[in-house]
Order: C-alpha cells, then sequence, then structure tokens
C-alpha cells in the first residue's frame, strides 16, 4: 500500500496551474475528464505519486455525482487538499475486509492513451476526509505521478500528510501499513501536505 495520490478542489485548472507553478514551482500537465463526475483535471506528477487538481467542467453532471457534489464542496471552501488516495495490488481483499463495493474508472489521456482503474471507499473518504480511498491501476497503466515533467523547484516528492481524525479509525481502515501520516485528534480532514524540493520544503494546506 502506497500514497497514490492527493486531490485539491479548484474552480479553474489552467488558473490553479499557473498559481501553484509560481507560488511553489510546481508544474502540471493536462489531464482528462471524468464524464460520469463531470469533472476534469490537471496532474502535477511527484514520482510515485502527484497531485490532482480537479474541478467541474459540467455543473449539471457534477451536481448528480458523489464525486462531483465533493468537488464543488471543495471549491466553495478552499481551506486545504480536499482528500487522498492510496494504491493497492490488493483492492479485493481490502474490499471484502472493509465490507466496501469496488467501482471501474476510465479517463482518456490527451495524447489519446486510456487510464484504467478500480476504486473502493469513495463514499467513506468524502465522508471522513481524514481517510483515503483506495485504487488499484489497471496491469500496464502508466501511473500519473511517473510522468516526466521538469519543476521549477527541482526533484519533489511528498514526504507524509498530517490528518485531523480518529487516530483509531484511520489505522483500521488502512490496516498494515507503511504510509508516512501523521494523525491528530479532531474533525476529519486532511490538513497538509509537506512536499520536499530542491527549493526547500512546500506545505500544502494548513500546518
Amino acid at each position: 500500500m502506497e500514497l497514490d495520490h492527493v486531490l485539491i478542489a479548484v474552480a479553474d485548472l489552467d488558473k490553479a496551474g499557473q498559481e501553484i507553478e509560481v507560488r511553489h514551482g510546481l508544474g502540471s500537465i493536462e489531464g482528462g475528464r471524468h464524464l460520469a463526475w463531470g469533472t476534469a483535471n490537471r496532474i502535477i506528477p511527484l514520482g510515485d505519486s502527484y497531485l490532482e487538481l480537479i474541478a467541474m467542467f459540467d455543473a449539471a453532471k457534477a451536481a448528480e455525482s458523489a464525486v462531483g457534489r465533493w468537488v464543488a464542496s471543495g471549491v466553495s471552501k478552499p481551506d486545504g487538499p480536499l482528500g487522498w488516495a492510496v494504491r493497492t495490488t490488493e483492492l479485493d481483499n481490502i474490499a471484502q475486509r472493509l465490507h466496501l463495493e469496488v467501482h471501474e474508472g476510465s479517463r482518456v489521456s490527451p495524447v489519446g492513451e486510456q487510464l484504467r482503474w478500480r476504486t473502493a471507499g469513495m463514499d467513506q473518504a468524502i465522508a471522513e476526509p481524514a481517510l483515503p480511498f483506495f485504487i488499484e491501476w489497471a496491469p500496464g497503466t502508466k501511473l500519473p505521478g511517473q510522468t516526466p515533467i521538469r519543476h521549477p523547484a527541482g526533484l519533489t516528492r511528498i514526504t507524509g500528510l498530517v490528518l485531523d481524525g480518529n487516530p483509531r479509525r484511520v489505522a483500521e481502515w488502512l490496516g498494515p501499513h507503511r504510509l508516512s501520516i501523521v494523525v491528530r485528534p479532531g474533525k476529519s480532514a486532511l490538513r497538509a501536505v509537506p512536499i520536499s524540493s530542491e527549493a526547500g520544503e512546500i506545505v500544502l494546506g494548513a500546518d
């Protein structure tokens, strides 16, 4: 089990991409559209993980999906990262342990490549943002975080996550893991994303 990505809800993808590059030295690339959710994204590759800037492109469609409504809520209250996902190759076992449904997803990249994945626990992650949802990429899929890019800040990687929530609840949800996370008691939320870079430490969200 590894950190896959962190979601950040934004109102305008291009503008948000420009702002985060100017402020933090993090470049981004065009992602694609999630047609079933009415959302679209930009990717900030960080090696084995990535930041996903996500926005609505179809407000009506987004209002019909739990993910779309989640993104809308994040845009209206931009107080930090929206949520996070962990990558696994044992999604079915995790889903069985936690009694979760498994859902399939896909999007087409700007160069026409189709990315496919399966997820579990999305509804719970929306309700309790300290909890991640689980994602398993289809065999042979190129991980978005590994897309080649040259950041103005130099080599970068996420060094950990700061969460507010119930430590026991998070531990039971994740099961055995080696993720670098700190869980502080409080209302469930993903509070901060520390990122190391050659230009110095970057922290997204509250400390």
